[in-house]
């Protein structure tokens, strides 16, 4: 997919500052993520479980000279910080709340200034931006065209895993560098673990391509008469959908009578076969 260089501000993210002297071993037992080693300027993807080992809330940590951000969803951001200060017991960490904007520049020949950091989910995610303006050169987009150029990426968002809904292996943290599997305990850490050592993952997020009208969120993805998956989001001719990888090769896959085609991103491939 050709993209022409885009800037994005992204509204429906949302910061939280992390600061005092034990905020880094206080983060680094909560999240799926690695905060030990994280430097000045370096942004790590992961996400808050539950206990349970499903995804709350997916995060990305920036660290910062006195601490860190945490570039959440908005709508999110109070439930987060709540919770944050439910686990801060007397640990001496500071959270609150940054109005720093976010922003995301991608696309091909996009060119990144001083400040921009790299998606580490995928190089060509492009980059995060906090607090940037728009650079020379790249076109101000909105967060429809980013949420479309990551699907064509086959990169699942928020509206695919929702809040206590997925594992996050499901929905590929595992192979998006979202889970340290060295770094020891954290919340929901026993099962997330447990699933991948013992193999057991099953279903996969994946695109879905498709001719004519949008299929519904949760409409059956069906291999013959059996329930392959279901879809989750999506827009012109590509949905995002959850599918069970053992009931979806060398079949024909419908949604709503209609058929539909599993797009398998080289990525993708290449994280699950090393």
């Amino acid at each position: 997919m050709v993209q022409t260089p885009s800037y994005v501000r992204l509204r429906s993210r949302a910061l939280i500052a992390l600061g005092g002297a034990d905020w880094r071993d206080f983060l680094h037992n909560l999240i799926s993520q690695n905060v030990e080693t994280l430097v000045v300027g370096e942004v790590r993807f992961g996400a808050l479980l539950t206990p349970q080992g499903k995804v709350l809330y997916d995060l990305f940590v920036i660290g910062a000279e006195d601490g860190c951000w945490l570039d959440v969803a908005a709508e999110h951001r109070d439930v987060i910080l709540q919770r944050l200060m439910i686990y801060r017991l007397r640990a001496k960490v500071t959270i609150t709340a940054s109005e720093v904007a976010v922003a995301v520049l991608f696309g091909d020949g996009a060119t990144p200034g001083d400040g921009w950091l790299a998606d580490p989910r995928l190089p060509e995610l492009g980059w995060r931006g906090y607090g940037l303006a728009s650079p020379t050169g790249a076109v101000e987009g909105d967060e429809a065209d980013y949420a479309a150029f990551a699907r064509s990426l086959g990169v699942p968002g928020p509206a695919d895993w929702g809040v206590e809904q997925t594992y996050p292996i499901e929905a590929n943290f595992d192979l998006l560098n979202g889970i340290d599997f060295k770094k020891g305990c954290f919340v929901g850490q026993e099962t997330t673990s447990r699933m991948k050592r013992r193999g057991t993952v099953k279903t996969r997020f994946l695109p879905l391509a498709f001719d004519g009208a949008l299929p519904a969120p949760g409409a059956e993805v069906l291999a013959g008469e059996l329930r392959a998956g279901q879809v989750l989001s999506g827009a012109d001719g590509l949905v995002m959908a959850s599918l069970r990888l053992d009931r979806i090769d060398g079949v024909e896959l419908t949604v709503d009578g209609r058929p539909v085609r599993v797009v398998r991103p080289d990525w993708f491939e290449r994280a699950l076969h090393p």
